[in-house]
């Protein structure tokens, strides 16, 4: 499922505010470029009935079905890029793969994965 942390919340209520958009919801959408590389956008909008619609932290966000299947493991945060530089980045959420099944919390070395054999993946995207 998508999510944001923290920072991003508190960034995006913040612009929202600033920009008088307290009242729409935040449009995340992702598509895959001929090159195979995801781009993703974000924005403040009006829901629409086809929308999935979450409620993050106190924000509203919605999803066009388009988007969802590409946004189901992402996580939107802002972050200290350079010093003074901040961003918004979309980065996959880091899923244990295990011999028992799949973890997406906790990890091996907690018990996470039931003392099967375990891998990572984790991409962070820009």
């Amino acid at each position: 499922m998508f999510s944001l942390t923290e920072a991003a919340a508190h960034q995006i209520q913040h612009t929202a505010k600033d920009s008088g958009a307290t009242q729409l919801a935040l449009r995340i959408a992702a598509r895959i470029d001929p090159d195979g590389s995801t781009q993703y956008g974000m924005g403040f909008d009006e829901p629409r009935d086809e929308d999935m619609r979450l409620d993050l932290a106190g924000i509203a966000v919605v999803i066009g079905a388009e988007s969802q299947e590409l946004l189901l493991d992402t996580v939107l945060d802002y972050v200290e890029l350079n010093p003074g530089d901040f961003n918004f980045i979309f980065s996959e959420v880091e899923v244990q793969s295990c011999a028992t099944g799949i973890s997406t919390s906790g990890g091996c070395g907690s018990g996470g994965c039931g003392g099967g054999a375990c891998s990572s993946s984790k991409s962070p995207v820009h």
